[in-house]
């Protein structure tokens, strides 16, 4: 379309005997000056000396005439420009033809592996607003890198076990025993357990020794009253979440789950300490070069259990020991930056190849009505209901179409009010938006 009406303009200036000249031919920043605009007559005018507005509209007159298909209309604006905008059915064909599989591929990574992980969600928190931004971003990422011609695997890095897990368990424990049955197996059970539980452990530090015990017997997967229920949430969790992401149209290869990671990176850890590591009160940390503007971070703490830091070193062997992929992409929210740059920076003393072939990609925070969401403290807005106040909202508008139609326009719109923000940018969702 682009070169079509470039040729006609060279032809209206030919026709009207005025020079060639170079000009642009751009999309329009705001639609509603329609999907082209041109300069010619601004450039015209300057070397004829004569009045661009007029010049305009006497082109504008000659492309008429020239009944250029797909035009729906051709208006002069401002001090000289003119403005093109197309049909609706050019629109309609250009999206039958996307539906073509192999439209808009390329060979780019023809050859190469690459690995993204997303949607990583603590498996004790319903799938919130908050996780829809990460999983869009990240099959965004995946899809891109599948259609660049590179065999793409799409991996999830679920927080099955940490001391956030251990304090909902003690909070399920105390209400409901150790055998969840019917209602009592709801995710959003869990999600209440998780935020009353961090209250509590915050509020009243006699409960302290119990639930660190809890979670030493979930790192150590002692047999024990907790780690039972732990493996029944667990399967609760993994089963929802599955369900929750196939529903938004994606999907993983494999999970590598951080009890598993956790294990193989303090193992990892031990055997570089003190070539890499540093044990210091108890705890091992790394200490990274002086002059360096990294932090100092704790790898294994005073209880002898890996944090997050060690258990994405053993993400790292995970990944690669399974995958060899020559791109490995993390996708988080931008506040976990430092946190890779150290990780990354110690895991590149261990294998060279964890460092050189990571990539870290982070995105924005996201406010829910220019309010600060936080599923510590339980006031995100779970993406089944996001999803429905939308689909409500189309089908209000729309009274004739399916409710499948009217869910997949809701995924649609809440993936492009993500998608069209500038990556890294902080994101505030109204869902009247």
């Amino acid at each position: 379309m682009k070169e079509r009406l470039e040729k006609a303009i060279k032809e209206a200036l030919g026709e009207l005997g005025l020079p060639s000249v170079d000009f642009s031919l751009e999309h329009p920043k705001e639609l509603e000056h329609g999907d082209y605009m041109t300069n010619v007559a601004l450039i015209v005018a300057k070397q004829e000396n004569k009045n661009p507005i007029e010049l305009a509209g006497t082109i504008a007159e000659n492309l008429k005439v020239q009944n250029i298909e797909s035009l729906e209309k051709i208006e002069v604006a401002g001090p000289g420009f003119i403005n093109f905008t197309l049909k609706r059915e050019v629109f309609v064909k250009s999206l039958l033809d996307a539906q073509d599989p192999e439209w808009g591929n390329t060979e780019v990574y023809k050859g190469q592996k690459i690995l993204v992980e997303h949607s990583s969600p603590n498996l004790f928190k319903p799938f919130h607003i908050g996780h829809l931004m990460n999983n869009t971003i990240g099959e965004a990422l995946y899809r891109l890198a599948k259609s660049s011609g590179a065999q793409a695997t799409p991996i999830s890095f679920p927080s099955d076990i940490s001391l956030g897990v251990a304090k909902a368990i003690y909070i399920l424990l105390e209400k409901y025993g150790e055998v969840l049955e019917g209602n009592d197996t709801s995710v959003l059970i869990f999600g209440d357990a998780y935020v009353e539980g961090t209250k509590r452990y915050e509020e009243d530090e006699s409960i302290h020794s119990r639930v660190k015990e809890i979670a030493d017997n979930l790192y150590g997967a002692v047999e024990s009253p907790e780690f039972k229920l732990f493996q029944q949430c667990k399967t609760t969790n993994m089963l929802y979440f599955a369900s929750t992401v196939a529903g938004l149209g994606s999907h993983f290869d494999s999970y590598i789950f951080e009890s598993e990671a956790g294990i193989d990176g303090k193992k990892i850890v031990l055997e570089n300490t003190p070539k890499v590591f540093t044990e210091s009160e108890g705890a091992v940390v790394y200490i990274p070069e002086e002059g360096s503007k990294l932090h100092t971070a704790v790898f294994i703490n005073g209880q002898g259990n890996p944090t997050y830091e060690a258990k994405d070193i053993g993400l790292l062997d995970l990944k690669f020991s399974r995958y060899q992929p020559d791109i490995s992409i993390t996708v988080t929210d931008n506040q976990q930056t430092s946190h890779f740059q150290v990780v990354v920076d110690a895991a590149g003393k261990i294998n060279p190849a964890w460092q050189n072939n990571s990539v870290h990609r982070s995105h924005g925070r996201m406010s829910f009505k220019g309010a600060k969401m936080s599923s510590r403290l339980g006031n995100v807005p779970l993406v089944e209901d996001i999803l429905s106040t939308v689909s409500e909202e189309v089908k209000e508008k729309n009274p004739d179409v399916s409710e499948e139609v009217a869910k997949q326009v809701s995924i649609a719109a809440i993936k492009f009010a993500i998608l069209r923000t500038q990556a890294g940018k902080d994101i505030n969702f109204d869902p009247e938006t």
